[in-house]
């Protein structure tokens, strides 16, 4: 309830007033059945958006601390990511990734719609990253189609550090035309498989955005850089 209420009278409606969102191919997105929405990774708003601009519902899995933060502050924002479709992933132990993994696939096995990062993290530059191969696991274990996503602009309206985005310039979303890997699900687990279909996936989504590719994982560039980390990153 809080999820549609949010979308359609409370923060919905705001952030399509101020920011007036545009979007391009949302006839791609299938109406029904489970649905994959691959997209870059430039802002935290960025989970806020690709939600607002979806018919369907969108869960995306989301860090931990977001919603075990102490407080009055901690449970106004875990209230708000459960309500804006958020999932928690424990992202530190050993298991973390396998935990995102069966959480994503429990999602598309309801025949919902799952949104995913293949870089793993936000951009640190505005560049697309190589692609993590969960995202072609849940498609070859799941069968769900996937449609690649592009958005635009948010790291200008939300750079790592700022509080509140700006309003300017406009947001854009592109959606492309859906992929289908059904036919191979017998390829779940081969990792030469999962490397060549999250390559094809991230490749979509390039030339959807018009972003240089860097051929190295968007975390460790992070890591060599260095520095402290800021509201917004992940």
């Amino acid at each position: 309830m809080l999820y549609w209420f949010l979308k359609w009278v409370g923060l919905g409606p705001i952030m399509k007033l101020l920011w007036r969102p545009r979007v391009e191919g949302a006839s791609s997105l299938p109406a029904a059945g489970p649905v994959i929405i691959a997209s870059n990774h430039l802002s935290f708003i960025d989970s806020f958006f690709l939600p607002l601009m979806v018919r369907r519902r969108v869960t995306f899995l989301a860090k931990a601390e977001y919603f075990t933060k102490p407080g009055f502050a901690g449970w106004l924002s875990k209230r708000f990511f459960v309500g804006t479709g958020q999932v928690p992933i424990d992202r530190a132990g050993a298991d973390a990734a396998k935990a995102a993994l069966d959480t994503g696939l429990r999602v598309l096995t309801e025949g919902s719609m799952l949104g995913i990062y293949p870089e793993g993290t936000r951009s640190p530059d505005g560049k697309l990253y190589r692609g993590k191969t969960g995202v072609a696991r849940l498609a070859l274990a799941s069968g769900a189609v996937v449609v690649p996503c592009a958005v635009i602009n948010t790291d200008k309206l939300q750079p790592p550090g700022r509080l509140l985005p700006k309003l300017r310039p406009r947001p854009r979303l592109r959606f492309g035309a859906p992929l289908d890997f059904s036919g191979r699900t017998a390829e779940a687990g081969d990792r030469e498989s999962e490397r060549a279909v999250t390559n094809q996936i991230v490749e979509a989504i390039r030339l959807l955005s018009g972003q240089e590719y860097v051929d190295e994982y968007a975390a460790d560039v992070k890591a060599k850089r260095g520095g402290p980390r800021a509201f917004g990153s992940s």
